[in-house]
Protein backbone atom coordinates (compact mmCIF):
# COMPACT_ATOMS: atom_id res chain seq x y z
CA UNK A 1 0.00 0.00 0.00
CA UNK A 2 1.40 3.41 -0.61
CA UNK A 3 1.49 5.70 2.18
CA UNK A 4 1.41 9.72 2.88
CA UNK A 5 4.73 11.44 3.03
CA UNK A 6 4.93 13.97 6.16
CA UNK A 7 8.01 15.24 7.53
CA UNK A 8 10.46 13.09 5.25
CA UNK A 9 8.91 9.84 5.78
CA UNK A 10 6.12 7.51 4.58
CA UNK A 11 3.41 6.80 7.37
CA UNK A 12 -0.06 5.60 7.69
CA UNK A 13 -2.75 8.11 7.26
CA UNK A 14 -4.18 9.12 11.06
CA UNK A 15 -7.63 6.68 10.46
CA UNK A 16 -5.96 3.92 8.81
CA UNK A 17 -8.23 4.46 5.67
CA UNK A 18 -7.52 3.37 2.85
CA UNK A 19 -8.47 3.57 -1.42
CA UNK A 20 -8.71 1.68 -4.00
CA UNK A 21 -7.00 3.22 -7.45
CA UNK A 22 -8.95 2.04 -10.51
CA UNK A 23 -7.79 1.50 -13.96
CA UNK A 24 -10.67 3.42 -15.86
CA UNK A 25 -9.84 1.20 -19.08
CA UNK A 26 -11.48 -2.14 -17.18
CA UNK A 27 -11.82 -1.23 -13.77
CA UNK A 28 -9.28 -3.38 -12.21
CA UNK A 29 -7.32 -2.03 -9.21
CA UNK A 30 -3.96 -0.50 -9.84
CA UNK A 31 -3.35 0.19 -6.51
CA UNK A 32 -4.78 0.93 -2.96
CA UNK A 33 -3.49 3.74 -1.21
CA UNK A 34 -3.99 5.51 2.17
CA UNK A 35 -6.77 7.81 2.44
CA UNK A 36 -5.83 11.05 4.79
CA UNK A 37 -7.93 13.33 6.92
CA UNK A 38 -8.04 16.73 8.62
CA UNK A 39 -5.22 14.97 11.34
CA UNK A 40 -2.73 14.36 8.51
CA UNK A 41 -3.51 17.84 6.84
CA UNK A 42 -2.59 19.28 10.68
CA UNK A 43 0.47 17.31 11.23
CA UNK A 44 1.87 18.09 7.25
CA UNK A 45 1.34 22.37 7.75
CA UNK A 46 3.20 21.87 11.55
CA UNK A 47 5.95 19.92 9.37
CA UNK A 48 6.27 22.46 6.93
CA UNK A 49 6.33 25.31 8.77
CA UNK A 50 8.69 24.18 10.71
CA UNK A 51 10.76 22.84 7.87
CA UNK A 52 10.35 26.80 6.43
CA UNK A 53 11.58 28.29 9.45
CA UNK A 54 14.03 26.12 10.33
CA UNK A 55 15.64 27.36 6.83
CA UNK A 56 17.61 24.76 5.33
CA UNK A 57 15.32 25.31 2.09
CA UNK A 58 14.73 28.71 2.72
CA UNK A 59 17.61 30.13 3.02
CA UNK A 60 19.55 27.79 1.12
CA UNK A 61 21.47 29.29 -1.80
CA UNK A 62 19.97 29.79 -5.29
CA UNK A 63 22.48 27.55 -6.66
CA UNK A 64 21.63 24.90 -4.43
CA UNK A 65 17.75 24.71 -5.40
CA UNK A 66 18.85 25.06 -8.76
CA UNK A 67 20.85 22.02 -8.50
CA UNK A 68 18.03 19.71 -7.03
CA UNK A 69 15.50 21.01 -9.66
CA UNK A 70 17.97 19.18 -12.23
CA UNK A 71 18.28 16.49 -10.31
CA UNK A 72 14.97 15.70 -9.98
CA UNK A 73 14.96 16.46 -13.87
CA UNK A 74 17.04 13.50 -14.16
CA UNK A 75 15.53 11.72 -12.18
CA UNK A 76 12.16 12.18 -14.03
CA UNK A 77 13.85 11.10 -17.47
CA UNK A 78 15.93 8.25 -15.89
CA UNK A 79 12.38 7.03 -14.79
CA UNK A 80 10.23 8.07 -17.74
CA UNK A 81 8.67 4.72 -18.89
CA UNK A 82 7.46 3.58 -15.30
CA UNK A 83 6.10 6.96 -14.86
CA UNK A 84 4.34 7.41 -18.29
CA UNK A 85 3.27 3.63 -18.00
CA UNK A 86 1.68 4.66 -14.03
CA UNK A 87 -0.41 7.31 -16.27
CA UNK A 88 -2.28 5.72 -18.26
CA UNK A 89 -2.93 3.14 -15.88
CA UNK A 90 -4.39 6.33 -13.50
CA UNK A 91 -6.24 8.15 -16.15
CA UNK A 92 -6.59 6.03 -18.97
CA UNK A 93 -5.30 8.53 -21.41
CA UNK A 94 -2.73 6.95 -24.31
CA UNK A 95 1.23 5.74 -23.22
CA UNK A 96 1.92 8.54 -26.31
CA UNK A 97 0.29 11.29 -24.30
CA UNK A 98 1.62 10.66 -20.73
CA UNK A 99 4.96 10.38 -22.25
CA UNK A 100 5.13 13.39 -23.55
CA UNK A 101 3.85 14.30 -19.94
CA UNK A 102 6.73 13.30 -18.41
CA UNK A 103 8.85 15.41 -20.78
CA UNK A 104 7.05 18.35 -20.65
CA UNK A 105 7.19 18.36 -16.49
CA UNK A 106 11.21 17.73 -16.88
CA UNK A 107 11.30 20.94 -19.15
CA UNK A 108 9.19 22.61 -16.48
CA UNK A 109 12.24 21.98 -13.39
CA UNK A 110 15.15 22.40 -16.30
CA UNK A 111 13.19 26.22 -16.77
CA UNK A 112 13.10 26.80 -13.04
CA UNK A 113 16.23 26.20 -12.31
CA UNK A 114 17.84 27.39 -15.30
CA UNK A 115 15.74 31.16 -14.38
CA UNK A 116 16.29 31.03 -10.88
CA UNK A 117 18.98 33.87 -11.16
CA UNK A 118 15.16 36.21 -11.75
CA UNK A 119 15.04 35.94 -7.81
CA UNK A 120 18.38 38.04 -7.24
CA UNK A 121 18.02 41.05 -5.02
CA UNK A 122 16.56 43.81 -7.70
CA UNK A 123 19.13 47.40 -7.16
CA UNK A 124 16.51 50.52 -7.44
CA UNK A 125 17.93 53.73 -8.20
CA UNK A 126 17.19 56.25 -5.83
CA UNK A 127 18.41 59.31 -7.69
CA UNK A 128 19.94 59.82 -3.70
CA UNK A 129 23.27 59.97 -3.31
CA UNK A 130 24.19 58.14 0.15
CA UNK A 131 21.76 55.34 -0.20
CA UNK A 132 21.26 51.89 -1.73
CA UNK A 133 18.10 50.58 -1.99
CA UNK A 134 16.96 47.22 -3.41
CA UNK A 135 14.06 44.62 -3.96
CA UNK A 136 14.68 40.91 -2.38
CA UNK A 137 12.31 38.08 -2.86
CA UNK A 138 11.35 36.35 -0.35
CA UNK A 139 9.62 32.90 -0.22
CA UNK A 140 5.68 33.06 0.97
CA UNK A 141 5.81 30.37 3.06
CA UNK A 142 3.96 27.02 3.24
CA UNK A 143 1.70 26.55 0.03
CA UNK A 144 -1.11 24.42 -0.49
CA UNK A 145 -1.04 22.76 -3.69
CA UNK A 146 -4.30 21.00 -4.71
CA UNK A 147 -3.90 19.16 -8.25
CA UNK A 148 -7.05 17.76 -10.90
CA UNK A 149 -7.39 14.04 -12.46
CA UNK A 150 -6.94 15.02 -15.61
CA UNK A 151 -2.90 15.58 -15.46
CA UNK A 152 -2.03 14.49 -11.76
CA UNK A 153 1.47 14.83 -13.16
CA UNK A 154 2.06 18.04 -15.13
CA UNK A 155 -0.45 19.87 -13.29
CA UNK A 156 1.32 19.37 -9.66
CA UNK A 157 4.72 19.92 -11.34
CA UNK A 158 3.30 23.14 -12.63
CA UNK A 159 3.23 24.12 -8.67
CA UNK A 160 6.03 22.12 -7.07
CA UNK A 161 9.30 23.13 -9.61
CA UNK A 162 8.54 27.00 -8.85
CA UNK A 163 7.39 26.87 -5.40
CA UNK A 164 10.69 25.09 -4.43
CA UNK A 165 12.52 27.32 -6.73
CA UNK A 166 11.45 30.44 -4.58
CA UNK A 167 11.96 28.73 -1.72
CA UNK A 168 8.95 27.43 -0.11
CA UNK A 169 7.77 24.47 1.98
CA UNK A 170 4.60 22.85 0.64
CA UNK A 171 1.70 20.73 0.94
CA UNK A 172 0.36 18.53 -1.70
CA UNK A 173 -3.08 17.41 -2.46
CA UNK A 174 -3.42 15.41 -5.34
CA UNK A 175 -6.77 14.16 -7.09
CA UNK A 176 -7.89 11.36 -4.97
CA UNK A 177 -9.08 9.41 -8.63
CA UNK A 178 -5.17 9.80 -10.08
CA UNK A 179 -2.79 10.35 -7.22
CA UNK A 180 -0.02 7.81 -8.34
CA UNK A 181 2.25 9.51 -10.16
CA UNK A 182 2.48 11.99 -7.80
CA UNK A 183 3.49 10.16 -5.07
CA UNK A 184 6.18 8.69 -7.38
CA UNK A 185 7.73 12.56 -7.57
CA UNK A 186 7.43 12.86 -3.97
CA UNK A 187 9.59 9.56 -4.19
CA UNK A 188 11.95 11.28 -6.70
CA UNK A 189 12.12 14.50 -4.11
CA UNK A 190 13.22 12.45 -1.63
CA UNK A 191 15.95 10.74 -3.32
CA UNK A 192 17.11 14.01 -4.94
CA UNK A 193 17.95 15.15 -1.33
CA UNK A 194 15.40 17.52 -0.71
CA UNK A 195 15.33 18.49 3.29
CA UNK A 196 12.46 16.82 5.38
CA UNK A 197 9.56 18.74 5.75
CA UNK A 198 9.57 20.84 2.92
CA UNK A 199 7.72 18.88 0.97
CA UNK A 200 4.48 16.98 2.03
CA UNK A 201 2.13 14.53 0.68
CA UNK A 202 -1.78 14.00 1.80
CA UNK A 203 -3.87 12.14 -0.22
CA UNK A 204 -7.70 11.80 0.12
CA UNK A 205 -10.72 13.79 -1.08
CA UNK A 206 -11.78 17.07 -1.63
CA UNK A 207 -14.00 17.32 1.76
CA UNK A 208 -11.08 15.37 4.05
CA UNK A 209 -7.96 16.90 2.95
CA UNK A 210 -8.56 19.72 0.37
CA UNK A 211 -10.56 22.04 3.30
CA UNK A 212 -8.62 21.27 5.93
CA UNK A 213 -6.29 22.66 3.92
CA UNK A 214 -7.57 25.42 2.65
CA UNK A 215 -8.09 26.79 6.22
CA UNK A 216 -5.53 26.10 7.66
CA UNK A 217 -4.03 28.97 9.35
CA UNK A 218 -0.32 28.02 8.72
CA UNK A 219 -1.11 27.82 5.14
CA UNK A 220 0.25 30.92 3.66
CA UNK A 221 -0.72 30.07 -0.27
CA UNK A 222 -3.26 27.93 -1.83
CA UNK A 223 -2.36 27.23 -5.35
CA UNK A 224 -5.55 25.16 -6.67
CA UNK A 225 -6.49 23.55 -10.28
CA UNK A 226 -10.06 22.61 -10.50
CA UNK A 227 -13.83 22.92 -11.24
CA UNK A 228 -15.69 27.12 -11.02
CA UNK A 229 -17.51 26.04 -8.25
CA UNK A 230 -14.77 24.79 -5.97
CA UNK A 231 -12.64 27.48 -7.22
CA UNK A 232 -14.93 29.76 -5.72
CA UNK A 233 -15.13 28.38 -2.45
CA UNK A 234 -11.50 28.92 -2.47
CA UNK A 235 -11.35 32.32 -3.09
CA UNK A 236 -13.98 33.29 -0.64
CA UNK A 237 -12.46 31.53 2.14
CA UNK A 238 -8.86 32.09 1.24
CA UNK A 239 -9.59 36.20 1.32
CA UNK A 240 -11.57 35.88 4.69
CA UNK A 241 -7.90 34.86 5.92
CA UNK A 242 -5.97 37.13 3.55
CA UNK A 243 -4.21 34.34 1.75
CA UNK A 244 -2.63 34.08 -1.47
CA UNK A 245 -4.71 32.26 -4.17
CA UNK A 246 -3.54 31.25 -7.69
CA UNK A 247 -6.37 29.67 -9.45
CA UNK A 248 -6.59 28.34 -12.83
CA UNK A 249 -10.72 26.95 -13.15
CA UNK A 250 -11.00 25.56 -16.72
CA UNK A 251 -12.53 27.12 -19.81
CA UNK A 252 -14.49 27.13 -23.22
CA UNK A 253 -12.35 27.28 -26.08
CA UNK A 254 -13.08 28.46 -29.33
CA UNK A 255 -11.15 27.12 -32.03
CA UNK A 256 -12.02 29.75 -34.96
CA UNK A 257 -11.27 28.58 -37.85
CA UNK A 258 -12.24 31.27 -41.53
CA UNK A 259 -12.31 29.67 -44.86
CA UNK A 260 -8.79 31.24 -46.42
CA UNK A 261 -7.33 28.73 -43.77
CA UNK A 262 -5.07 25.37 -44.87
CA UNK A 263 -8.53 23.02 -44.40
CA UNK A 264 -6.44 20.03 -44.19
CA UNK A 265 -4.44 20.91 -41.43
CA UNK A 266 -7.25 23.08 -39.70
CA UNK A 267 -9.30 19.88 -39.39
CA UNK A 268 -6.27 17.82 -38.12
CA UNK A 269 -5.89 19.67 -35.12
CA UNK A 270 -9.81 20.56 -34.76
CA UNK A 271 -9.74 16.79 -33.73
CA UNK A 272 -6.77 16.91 -31.51
CA UNK A 273 -8.06 20.01 -29.58
CA UNK A 274 -11.25 18.47 -28.69
CA UNK A 275 -10.36 14.55 -28.65
CA UNK A 276 -7.11 14.33 -27.04
CA UNK A 277 -7.27 12.84 -23.67
CA UNK A 278 -10.86 12.44 -23.91
CA UNK A 279 -11.73 15.79 -24.49
CA UNK A 280 -10.60 15.89 -20.42
CA UNK A 281 -8.27 19.27 -21.05
CA UNK A 282 -8.96 22.45 -19.76
CA UNK A 283 -7.80 24.19 -22.63
CA UNK A 284 -9.14 22.21 -25.04
CA UNK A 285 -10.78 23.29 -27.96
CA UNK A 286 -14.32 22.18 -28.07
CA UNK A 287 -16.23 25.09 -29.05
CA UNK A 288 -15.91 24.88 -33.19
CA UNK A 289 -16.50 28.42 -34.65
CA UNK A 290 -16.40 28.09 -38.54
CA UNK A 291 -16.80 30.72 -41.27
CA UNK A 292 -19.94 30.17 -43.22
CA UNK A 293 -18.81 29.29 -46.89
CA UNK A 294 -17.07 26.33 -45.27
CA UNK A 295 -18.96 25.30 -42.45
CA UNK A 296 -20.96 22.37 -43.68
CA UNK A 297 -18.24 20.70 -45.42
CA UNK A 298 -16.12 20.93 -42.81
CA UNK A 299 -17.84 19.66 -39.81
CA UNK A 300 -18.94 16.97 -42.01
CA UNK A 301 -14.92 15.97 -42.49
CA UNK A 302 -14.59 16.52 -38.77
CA UNK A 303 -17.78 14.41 -37.99
CA UNK A 304 -16.31 11.61 -40.22
CA UNK A 305 -13.29 11.59 -38.79
CA UNK A 306 -13.99 11.63 -35.43
CA UNK A 307 -16.25 8.05 -36.08
CA UNK A 308 -12.74 6.81 -37.05
CA UNK A 309 -10.83 7.52 -33.92
CA UNK A 310 -9.80 4.26 -32.32
CA UNK A 311 -10.87 3.87 -28.72
CA UNK A 312 -8.89 1.57 -26.67
CA UNK A 313 -6.71 0.45 -23.64
CA UNK A 314 -4.06 3.56 -23.56
CA UNK A 315 -1.10 1.12 -23.13
CA UNK A 316 -1.77 -0.33 -26.50
CA UNK A 317 -0.04 1.80 -29.20
CA UNK A 318 -2.74 1.46 -31.60
CA UNK A 319 -5.35 3.71 -29.68
CA UNK A 320 -5.82 6.67 -30.43
CA UNK A 321 -8.26 8.02 -27.13
CA UNK A 322 -8.60 6.07 -23.85
CA UNK A 323 -11.69 5.96 -21.76
CA UNK A 324 -12.76 8.72 -19.38
CA UNK A 325 -11.58 8.85 -15.86
CA UNK A 326 -14.45 7.65 -14.02
CA UNK A 327 -18.06 6.39 -14.02
CA UNK A 328 -18.89 8.91 -12.48
CA UNK A 329 -17.49 11.54 -15.08
CA UNK A 330 -18.82 9.09 -17.77
CA UNK A 331 -22.42 10.06 -16.72
CA UNK A 332 -21.72 13.60 -16.60
CA UNK A 333 -20.17 13.69 -20.33
CA UNK A 334 -23.85 11.36 -21.35
CA UNK A 335 -25.93 13.97 -19.77
CA UNK A 336 -24.20 16.50 -22.02
CA UNK A 337 -25.32 14.66 -25.05
CA UNK A 338 -28.59 14.21 -24.03
CA UNK A 339 -28.92 17.77 -23.27
CA UNK A 340 -27.30 18.88 -26.62
CA UNK A 341 -29.94 16.66 -28.98
CA UNK A 342 -32.61 17.96 -26.65
CA UNK A 343 -31.80 21.79 -27.33
CA UNK A 344 -31.96 20.93 -31.12
CA UNK A 345 -27.89 20.43 -31.77
CA UNK A 346 -27.64 18.44 -34.94
CA UNK A 347 -25.69 14.95 -33.52
CA UNK A 348 -22.87 14.32 -36.40
CA UNK A 349 -21.02 11.46 -34.85
CA UNK A 350 -20.85 9.97 -31.57
CA UNK A 351 -23.04 10.54 -28.76
CA UNK A 352 -23.20 7.25 -27.02
CA UNK A 353 -20.90 3.86 -25.64
CA UNK A 354 -18.96 2.34 -28.07
CA UNK A 355 -20.12 -0.83 -28.99
CA UNK A 356 -17.13 -3.19 -28.95
CA UNK A 357 -17.19 -6.30 -26.00
CA UNK A 358 -13.69 -5.43 -25.35
CA UNK A 359 -15.06 -2.00 -24.47
CA UNK A 360 -18.17 -2.11 -22.11
CA UNK A 361 -15.81 -2.77 -19.51
CA UNK A 362 -14.36 0.93 -19.72
CA UNK A 363 -15.35 4.54 -19.52
CA UNK A 364 -15.87 4.88 -22.50
CA UNK A 365 -17.79 7.59 -24.78
CA UNK A 366 -18.01 8.17 -28.59
CA UNK A 367 -15.97 11.26 -30.00
CA UNK A 368 -19.02 13.25 -30.54
CA UNK A 369 -19.79 16.45 -32.88
CA UNK A 370 -22.80 18.65 -33.10
CA UNK A 371 -23.49 20.79 -35.86
CA UNK A 372 -26.10 23.72 -35.64
CA UNK A 373 -24.93 24.95 -32.53
CA UNK A 374 -25.96 28.59 -30.79
CA UNK A 375 -24.27 30.52 -28.37
CA UNK A 376 -27.43 29.96 -26.06
CA UNK A 377 -27.31 26.00 -25.73
CA UNK A 378 -25.76 24.60 -23.07
CA UNK A 379 -23.29 22.33 -24.08
CA UNK A 380 -22.10 25.60 -25.90
CA UNK A 381 -21.78 27.50 -22.74
CA UNK A 382 -20.87 24.66 -20.16
CA UNK A 383 -17.27 23.29 -19.69
CA UNK A 384 -18.59 19.71 -20.97
CA UNK A 385 -14.95 18.37 -19.92
CA UNK A 386 -15.58 15.39 -22.96
CA UNK A 387 -15.02 14.55 -26.29
CA UNK A 388 -17.72 16.49 -27.60
CA UNK A 389 -17.52 19.34 -30.24
CA UNK A 390 -20.05 21.61 -30.42
CA UNK A 391 -19.57 23.57 -34.34
CA UNK A 392 -21.04 27.18 -34.79
CA UNK A 393 -21.11 29.63 -37.76
CA UNK A 394 -20.12 32.94 -38.38
CA UNK A 395 -19.98 35.04 -41.47
CA UNK A 396 -17.67 37.84 -40.59
CA UNK A 397 -14.39 39.04 -38.70
CA UNK A 398 -16.56 40.82 -35.97
CA UNK A 399 -18.81 38.10 -35.11
CA UNK A 400 -16.27 35.76 -34.95
CA UNK A 401 -14.50 37.69 -32.15
CA UNK A 402 -17.80 38.40 -30.83
CA UNK A 403 -18.76 34.27 -30.58
CA UNK A 404 -15.18 33.97 -29.26
CA UNK A 405 -15.76 36.24 -26.78
CA UNK A 406 -19.19 35.20 -25.43
CA UNK A 407 -18.47 33.15 -22.49
CA UNK A 408 -17.94 33.17 -18.49
CA UNK A 409 -14.36 31.88 -19.46
CA UNK A 410 -11.17 33.00 -20.98
CA UNK A 411 -8.44 30.45 -20.57
CA UNK A 412 -7.41 29.94 -24.42
CA UNK A 413 -8.45 30.27 -28.12
CA UNK A 414 -7.23 29.51 -31.68
CA UNK A 415 -7.69 31.69 -35.07
CA UNK A 416 -7.04 30.26 -38.50
CA UNK A 417 -6.50 31.68 -41.05
CA UNK A 418 -4.12 31.90 -44.00
CA UNK A 419 -4.01 36.19 -43.83
CA UNK A 420 -1.70 37.05 -41.31
CA UNK A 421 -2.97 40.20 -40.88
CA UNK A 422 -5.89 39.23 -40.28
CA UNK A 423 -5.08 36.24 -38.14
CA UNK A 424 -3.27 38.48 -35.49
CA UNK A 425 -6.30 41.49 -35.38
CA UNK A 426 -8.83 38.52 -34.51
CA UNK A 427 -6.09 36.80 -31.51
CA UNK A 428 -5.19 40.71 -30.44
CA UNK A 429 -9.16 41.28 -29.52
CA UNK A 430 -9.65 37.59 -27.84
CA UNK A 431 -10.47 37.79 -24.57
CA UNK A 432 -8.20 34.35 -23.75
CA UNK A 433 -4.93 34.22 -21.42
CA UNK A 434 -3.31 32.06 -24.16
CA UNK A 435 -4.19 32.61 -27.84
CA UNK A 436 -2.74 30.34 -30.90
CA UNK A 437 -2.72 31.60 -34.34
CA UNK A 438 -2.37 28.52 -36.96
CA UNK A 439 -1.82 25.75 -34.27
CA UNK A 440 -3.86 24.41 -31.16
CA UNK A 441 -2.24 23.30 -27.67
CA UNK A 442 1.29 24.09 -27.26
CA UNK A 443 2.29 25.45 -24.40
CA UNK A 444 5.94 26.31 -23.24
CA UNK A 445 7.45 26.66 -19.45
CA UNK A 446 8.69 30.24 -20.10
CA UNK A 447 5.52 31.56 -21.36
CA UNK A 448 2.64 32.33 -18.72
CA UNK A 449 -0.36 29.79 -18.49
CA UNK A 450 -3.86 31.46 -16.82
CA UNK A 451 -6.88 32.64 -17.98
CA UNK A 452 -9.49 35.70 -18.03
CA UNK A 453 -12.41 35.84 -16.51
CA UNK A 454 -13.66 33.00 -14.47
CA UNK A 455 -11.33 30.80 -15.77
CA UNK A 456 -8.91 32.15 -13.09
CA UNK A 457 -6.18 34.01 -11.06
CA UNK A 458 -2.85 34.85 -11.46
CA UNK A 459 -0.61 32.28 -13.95
CA UNK A 460 1.64 29.16 -13.94
CA UNK A 461 4.75 28.94 -15.95
CA UNK A 462 7.33 31.92 -17.12
CA UNK A 463 8.59 34.45 -14.90
CA UNK A 464 5.43 35.29 -13.25
CA UNK A 465 4.97 31.25 -12.47
CA UNK A 466 7.29 32.03 -10.10
CA UNK A 467 6.89 35.34 -8.62
CA UNK A 468 3.42 33.94 -7.63
CA UNK A 469 5.56 32.22 -4.84
CA UNK A 470 7.35 35.35 -4.16
CA UNK A 471 6.98 38.14 -1.42
CA UNK A 472 8.75 41.36 -2.72
CA UNK A 473 10.83 43.14 0.12
CA UNK A 474 11.91 46.36 -0.36
CA UNK A 475 15.39 47.41 1.48
CA UNK A 476 16.41 50.71 1.65
CA UNK A 477 19.98 51.48 3.21
CA UNK A 478 21.04 54.80 4.01
CA UNK A 479 25.04 54.50 4.10
CA UNK A 480 25.00 58.23 5.85
CA UNK A 481 22.06 59.36 8.37
CA UNK A 482 22.19 62.70 10.04
CA UNK A 483 19.63 64.31 12.52
CA UNK A 484 17.13 65.30 10.23
CA UNK A 485 15.97 68.08 12.99
CA UNK A 486 12.35 67.68 11.70
CA UNK A 487 10.86 67.88 14.87
CA UNK A 488 11.40 69.69 18.38
CA UNK A 489 14.03 72.24 16.39
CA UNK A 490 13.98 74.65 19.40
CA UNK A 491 15.18 71.97 21.65
CA UNK A 492 17.91 70.98 19.88
CA UNK A 493 19.43 74.64 19.38
CA UNK A 494 18.47 74.66 15.58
Amino acid sequence: MTRLFIDGSWCEAATGAKRSIINPFDQSTVAEVAEGAEEDVDRAVRAARAAFTGGRWSRSTLAERAALLNRVADLLQRDKEEIARTETLDTGKTLVESRVDVDDVTAVFRYYAGTIDALRPRRVDTGQPGVVSRIDHEPVGVCAMIAPWNYPLLQICWKVAPALAAGNSLVAKPSEITPLTTIKLFELLAEAGLPAGVANLVLGTGKAVGAPLVEHPDVDLVSFTGSLATGRWIARTAGEAVKKVALELGGKNPNIVFADADLETAIDYALIAAFLHGGQVCSAGTRLIVEDRIYDDFVTEIARRADAVRLGNGLDEDTESGPLVSAEHLAKVQRYAEIGQREGARLLAGGHRPDEKELRDGFFFRPTVFADCTREMTVVRDETFGPIITAERFRSEDEAVELGNDTDYGLAGAVWSGEGDKAERVAARLRHGTVWINDFGPYLPQAEWGGFKRSGIGRELGPTGLHEYCEPRHVYRNLAPRPQHWFARDLTGR
